[in-house]
């Protein structure tokens, strides 16, 4: 299991959300490249970036911050997920040095755009699956729809997928702890690798996703915690390793 500190872009800043609202917005830093390079320096092994604008307005803002980390860091692998919505946006990431794109609303609302990436760029797409109490919900947290996270999950098993970001939105950003139990309980149910993401806070619970990391559990995506400092990002990341 990884552990992946999470950049959010919000007019080329790193920020964090609460709950994926955009008026509940705190900035860590004007230079995101610069914390890229602070989590590198800490034994990262990949990154997670988000474009925070791109998601909401379904089309790439924050491409210019997106490219100064790919070019600093081209030797580590780089999701990025917000606001990829057709091939031509794909392609361009893919060519910036991207290592994995993050397709969230528009898996939910149009699957055959996923089954098309993963035929165009093979073991490069990523699904990212937001739920409340186990259904999932898009445009950036605003619509819920009455399909179940684990039903949508096995839709995406023969695509290739690479692995599914799971976020439980009750708990994202509010430094509750992770969703463990549902955490586990989609990785028992697919054979795609899962990344739990929302809610992590502190040590105890990268140990306690550890625990369970054999069903399936192969990253943990982190943001709030190892900014705030309830987590210390080497010592997890140590702990994963050993």
């Amino acid at each position: 299991m990884v552990i992946i500190p999470a950049i959010d872009l919000k007019d080329g800043q790193c920020v964090r959300l609460r709950q994926g609202l955009m008026e509940d917005t705190t900035v860590f830093s004007d230079n995101p490249t610069e914390m890229a390079g602070r989590w590198i320096g800490q034994g990262a092994k990949r990154l997670h970036l988000v474009d925070l604008n791109g998601a909401f307005e379904g089309k790439p803002v924050n491409a210019s911050s997106v490219t100064s980390i790919t070019k600093a860091f081209p030797d580590i692998p780089i999701q990025i997920g917000g606001g990829i919505r057709n091939m031509e946006i794909a392609d361009a990431y893919v060519e910036a040095g991207i290592s994995y794109l993050i397709i969230g609303t528009m898996a939910v609302t149009n699957p055959e755009f996923v089954s098309d990436l993963c035929r165009e760029f093979p073991d490069k797409v990523i699904v990212g699956l937001d739920a409340n109490n186990g259904l999932v919900a898009t445009e950036g947290w605003v619509n819920q729809t009455d399909l179940h996270v684990v039903d949508l999950s096995k839709k995406f098993e023969q695509y290739g997928v690479t692995s599914i970001i799971y976020t439980d939105i009750a708990r994202d950003g509010m430094m509750q702890g992770v969703n463990v139990e549902a955490t586990a309980n989609l990785a028992k149910q697919t054979s795609i690798p899962i990344i739990a993401s929302g809610g992590i806070t502190s040590i105890d619970d990268i140990s306690n996703l550890l625990s369970q990391s054999h069903h399936g559990i192969s990253g943990a995506i982190t943001g709030r915690a190892i900014y705030e400092g309830t987590l210390n990002f080497s010592q997890a990341q140590q702990l994963c390793e050993n």
